[in-house]
């Protein structure tokens, strides 16, 4: 069976880092995902609100370098969990487990703390979670406006 989610949206507000009882890192975030077509009516694009959950290496990346507002690419699974509120109702939630999540944006407009473009990416997909970071292969260069050529 296949069960892959792909989305890009913007975090509805900052990631906080939170450990399990046995210290395992865990963040939890809403991506604000516009729909790819206007309404009829109004001419405005919906958006929806995607609960997204990631663990250990791939929690403390998103803490350290993602930020309310900051455009960004979630791959992973969905997956459905329930639990009992405190007044003893059953609920159910859909959420992404995230996998491997990219920059959305440049750094240069975005006002995050000057991380820099790239993504993490979780090795063999995994419950593992032990990734690493992806490192450009470029730098930027300044422009002078004269071209080398």
């Amino acid at each position: 069976m296949l069960n892959q989610a792909v989305l890009m949206g913007r975090f509805t507000r900052d990631p906080e880092l939170k450990h399990t009882q046995s210290g395992i890192p865990v963040v939890s975030f809403t991506l604000a995902v516009e729909r790819d077509y206007a309404s009829r009516d109004s001419g405005e694009r919906q958006t929806d609100f995607i609960d997204c959950v990631a663990w250990r290496n791939t929690a403390e990346f998103i803490s350290r370098y993602f930020s309310k507002g900051r455009m960004a690419v979630v791959s992973g699974r969905i997956q459905i969990r329930e639990y009992t509120d405190r007044e003893g109702i059953r609920r159910r939630v859909a959420e992404i487990v995230t996998d491997n999540i990219y920059f959305g944006d440049s750094k240069r407009t975005s006002d995050s703390s000057g991380a820099a473009t790239g993504g993490y990416q979780s090795d063999s997909g995994s419950d593992d979670y032990s990734g690493s970071v992806i490192e450009p292969d470029f730098t930027e260069i300044e422009d002078d406006g004269e071209l080398p050529f």
